[in-house]
């Protein structure tokens, strides 16, 4: 059974969805977990079903496109539960526009969200995640939500496409800086396939609509040779194991959890 007993974890987007899965099972397995989101109210929800579970959590607001709440939210990590050893960089957004139909605010919306939250969560999240790898025997780690539409082409949002294809590269690059740096930081994505979330559902949707299909149930039979939409626990899970020090020899890799979609 995987463990992260005495780790501290900063989940961004992580009210509800694969978030909200991610910090629960992470909480379960021993972490205290800080809870940021846009959602505040829902956020408080998360945290309080987890602590009322006997768990450890704390919902702070972030912005993943704005550095004083991911400084804030860092602070609250550090000085509530003393350390940081995971951040998971799961916040993001899909629009389902082609790229005749997005507006250049849809781009700009969906860079802000999608990479430059990354980005700012991986750059200022370093120095605390370094200190506290330098004590640890196996160091601290990332983990970065692309998709798997961040490794093959997608009809239903091409521009949604590009933006996951820069966090499976970011994450590349940033595992690779900070090794030759000697910073014991490990940083790994996952890559959903279609995923029984609000996101997902609005996903499957515009794959429907371009597919010409009105069956849910059997449109995702199609998509996923497994025969069935992605669940948010099946990614947590993912997510769980690379956070911890099960995956200790790793760092640059990229998990697809899809069911089988990207083998056909």
């Amino acid at each position: 059974m995987t463990t992260l007993g005495g780790k501290v974890a900063l989940i961004s987007g992580a009210a509800r969805g694969i978030g909200a899965e991610t910090a629960r099972q992470m909480a379960n397995a021993g972490a205290a977990v800080v809870i940021g989101d846009i959602l505040e109210d829902v956020a408080r929800g998360t945290a309080a079903e987890i602590c009322a579970a006997g768990g450890a959590a704390e919902a702070v607001r972030l912005d993943v496109a704005s550095e004083g709440d991911w400084t804030a939210a860092i602070a609250t990590a550090t000085r509530s539960f003393g350390k940081l050893d995971i951040l998971v960089n799961n916040a993001g957004i899909f629009t389902g526009r082609d790229i005749e139909e997005a507006t250049l605010d849809d781009w700009h919306r969906l860079v802000a969200v999608n990479m430059t939250g990354v980005f700012l969560g991986t750059k200022l999240a370093a120095p605390a995640l370094r200190e506290t790898g330098e004590k640890s025997p196996h160091g601290s780690a990332i983990v970065n939500l692309a998709s798997v539409a961040g490794l093959v082409g997608s009809v239903g949002d091409p521009l949604y496409s590009m933006t996951k294809g820069g966090v499976t590269m970011f994450t590349k690059s940033a595992a690779l800086s900070f090794a030759k740096k000697g910073y014991r930081i490990r940083v790994n994505s996952v890559h959903p396939g279609v995923i029984d979330t609000d996101m997902g559902n609005v996903a499957i949707a515009r794959r429907m609509r371009v597919g010409g299909s009105n069956d849910q149930a059997d449109f995702a039979k199609q998509l996923h040779p497994l025969g069935r939409m992605g669940h948010a626990d099946d990614v947590a899970a993912t997510i769980l194991f690379l956070a911890s020090d099960e995956a200790r020899f790793m760092t640059g890799s990229a998990l697809v959890v899809d069911g089988g979609f990207t083998a056909q």
